[in-house]
């Protein structure tokens, strides 16, 4: 038997929504393992110093041991 935990995490970068959801998996997966799946919540689009930001709002969904 299998139990599976959702956990929500919002993420950025300058780049696009791609790599923000790439980055916040990255980092996730530094103290989470077992990650199944991500899902995106929502995306944004920011201005910030004059500069665009991309945000993602992720539920990511694990394994627990």
């Amino acid at each position: 038997m299998s139990v599976a935990k959702v956990i929500e995490l919002t993420a950025t970068s300058p780049e696009s929504f791609e790599d923000a959801c790439r980055q916040g998996l990255e980092k996730a997966s530094e103290t989470i393992r077992d990650i199944r799946a991500a899902w995106v919540d929502g995306q944004e689009v920011f201005v910030a110093d004059g500069a665009v930001v991309f945000q993602v709002h992720l539920k990511i969904t694990f394994v627990l041991e």
